[in-house]
């Protein structure tokens, strides 16, 4: 399974309901299980973004599935990347042309 990390900004409606947030981290849980993606970690940050999540999916159109299905709630807006561990990199760099 691929690897993504999905940077996470509350909206205004996220960020007043604040204290919700962890039922509502075990919702997104939930969501990503029943698509058959899993989320490995989840960290609180300070900075330009609230929360970083750190998830596995089968492919990008499950990761795609699951934050649509979340971020409709109005809660959050995110960004999402997709993340190479070090020996797909080495493997990547060493095919180049």
């Amino acid at each position: 399974m691929a690897t993504y990390i999905t940077l996470l900004r509350w909206t205004q409606k996220g960020i007043e309901n604040v204290r919700d947030s962890p039922s509502r981290l075990e919702s997104v849980r939930s969501v990503f299980r029943e698509l058959g993606a899993d989320i490995k970690s989840f960290h609180l940050v300070m900075g330009r973004y609230d929360a970083v999540i750190v998830s596995e999916a089968p492919s990008a159109d499950v990761v795609a599935k699951a934050l649509l299905s979340i971020c409709s709630k109005g809660n959050a807006q995110t960004e999402t990347l997709c993340a190479f561990p070090e020996d797909e990199f080495r493997k990547i760099v060493a095919a180049l042309p």
